[in-house]
């Protein structure tokens, strides 16, 4: 039987995470680390209070984990101080890896980003340059390093595991994917400046299964993207919706221009203190710009992936509880 720790497992993922390692059957111990509750509790998880900003005391689990996963970040983009995001997912991956060195533990799954390639309309895969335009995956980059170099130190033994997921959507998600369901489904939704921006995505389910498949695969270190295989745009997206949901098809696109003027409008009604709203001009270009990320490690070593866009958007729709999309 294996122990494991998921630092940040209160998240969206790493609750996801949890529930696929508890389903398993082969995990005697599964430790939640988190400053925040749980987006779902998890039968046989044990969840103990932690904040990876500070050092983590050796005594916070009475035995050596086997695995750690390191999910904690600031990552809401944007949404914080510049200074946030580095405090939280460098100085943490700093602290996760100081508690790895002193427990003994040589397995470490992190979670970076693909935020680490920057916005590109050309495809990238995981040998392109690296190029991060925000705080976030520039502190996502850096903690790559830290892990690296926590695996360099003892290099014959420690193992290591980077995944650099794109937009992830499931249940609980409550963000990129969440937001666009609703506004479809109020018939609010408009594309903004062009409908042909290729958005890498992933579903959750996948995603937690290719950690797995990835980590058994037993190689020192490996870093991978995780989406789909195939190149979806803003279009497609709302196609799939539409088809799953039985929303009205997004026929309208309004000018980027338009659009920015509309954010800069509610970023100063927001600093009035008039009307929040979470448009900006920021959110806005993330909408227009793609992110064309290929998971071509993946690809090479045969993951299986269950679900394509429009089922896995079926599988959220049932498995959600009380609402739709939950």
């Amino acid at each position: 039987m294996t122990t494991a720790i998921v630092f940040g497992g209160a998240g969206f993922i790493g609750s996801h995470l949890l529930a696929t390692l508890a389903a398993s059957g082969t995990y005697s111990r599964l430790v939640c680390a988190d400053i925040a509750p749980p987006r779902f509790a998890v039968d046989g998880v044990e969840y103990v209070t932690s904040d990876v900003r500070k050092p983590i005391p050796a005594g916070l689990v009475d035995f050596t984990p086997d695995e750690i996963y390191n999910f904690a970040a600031v990552h809401t983009t944007p949404g914080h101080e510049e200074w946030e995001y580095y405090w939280t997912n460098l100085h943490g991956a700093t602290n996760v890896c100081r508690f790895a060195a002193e427990k003994g533990t040589n397995t470490i799954v992190f979670t970076s980003s693909i935020s680490v390639y920057g916005p590109s309309e050309e495809p990238k895969d995981e040998t392109s340059e690296l190029k991060p335009e925000s705080a976030y995956g520039r502190s996502k980059l850096l903690a790559e390093g830290v892990h690296r170099l926590w695996r360099s130190e003892r290099a014959a033994e420690r193992r290591l595991v980077v995944v650099r997921p794109a937009v992830i959507y499931g249940r609980t998600e409550r963000g990129n994917f969440t937001r666009l369901a609703r506004l479809m489904q109020a018939g609010r939704f408009v594309y903004p400046g062009r409908k042909d921006t290729i958005k890498s995505c992933g579903y959750v389910e996948d995603l937690v299964s290719s950690m797995a498949y990835m980590r058994d695969r037993g190689d020192p270190e490996i870093t991978y993207n995780f989406a789909h295989q195939e190149r979806f745009t803003s279009e497609d997206i709302c196609n799939a919706f539409s088809k799953v949901a039985g929303y009205k098809p997004v026929k309208t696109t309004v000018p980027i221009s338009l659009m920015l003027i509309a954010g800069f409008g509610m970023e100063v009604l927001n600093a009035l203190g008039i009307k929040k709203s979470s448009i900006n001009r920021a959110r806005v270009m993330k909408l227009y710009q793609s992110t064309n990320v290929i998971p071509n490690q993946l690809k090479a070593h045969g993951f299986p992936y269950r679900y394509t866009l429009e089922g896995s958007l079926a599988r959220w729709k049932e498995t959600s509880k009380g609402v739709e999309f939950e």
